[in-house]
């Protein structure tokens, strides 16, 4: 399958998959199926994004406040994700993709935890595509334990509060040691991060696309990257894209 040429793409690629639900409520089908359908939007998202050679994909797989949704949707939802893992683990270490977690893993179900470990440990030294799987991830969650990790080493010493500063929060959160998203999409046409990446996004450019996550195919992802190529990011500077001729 032919691959498009792009006059830029994101670093750093970050999804909030949204809309599996509605996808299966609009077709008379349990919100199970509309989940299991999006293990295959998944799939596909991440076989396109190493095509074009981003270097970082991030997943908003289980947000810590989907705990509070119907039991039964909870535990598909996380069958899921082992199923996947089970699954798919091989083939993403074939393909040389990384592995990485970020979340709070404290108290996480016993049959959980050795799974994300695992996939995190078999694929630690691959070097093309770091697939990033927010799971139990909660963005003020993550900035509340950075900082709480920061007060301890004021209190111990460790640490002047004067010397606190970006960086150094940086490499408290979850995702140390990852680039900042370029490009944060959203589907099913809702338009709020929902309490992802809110440091990180600091200037990531948004996107929001109407189609739910399990019709989000390869065509409507290079579709994504075409807009984003034409977009101007200044990071606060000047345009770097010469203007436009008058009357152009």
């Amino acid at each position: 399958m032919s691959v498009p040429t792009f006059s830029a793409i994101p670093d750093h690629l970050a999804i909030i998959m949204d809309g599996n639900g509605r996808w299966a409520n609009a077709r008379g089908l349990p919100r199970t199926m509309g989940h299991r359908k999006g293990v295959e939007a998944v799939r596909e998202t991440v076989r396109a994004a190493g095509d074009v050679g981003i270097k970082y994909l991030t997943l908003f797989a289980f947000s810590s406040e989907n705990w509070r949704r119907p039991e039964t949707e909870v535990s598909d939802l996380l069958g899921l994700l082992k199923a996947f893992i089970r699954r798919d683990l091989a083939e993403l270490h074939r393909q040389n993709v990384r592995i990485r977690v970020i979340g709070d893993r404290y108290n996480l179900r016993s049959d959980i935890l050795p799974l994300l470990i695992e996939a995190e440990e078999t694929t630690k030294d691959n070097t093309a595509l770091t697939l990033i799987i927010a799971f139990n991830y909660g963005s003020r969650d993550e900035i509340t334990r950075a900082f709480v990790s920061l007060a301890k080493d004021v209190e111990a010493g460790r640490l002047r509060p004067q010397d606190i500063c970006p960086e150094l929060i940086d490499g408290r959160l979850d995702t140390a040691g990852i680039p900042d998203p370029d490009l944060i999409i959203r589907t099913s046409g809702e338009e709020r991060l929902s309490n992802f990446l809110l440091w990180q996004a600091a200037y990531s450019e948004f996107m929001f696309v109407p189609e739910y996550w399990p019709d989000f195919s390869r065509d409507l992802f290079f579709s994504a990257l075409e807009r984003y190529a034409a977009r101007d990011r200044r990071f606060g500077g000047l345009s770097a894209k010469p203007a436009a001729a008058v009357g152009s």
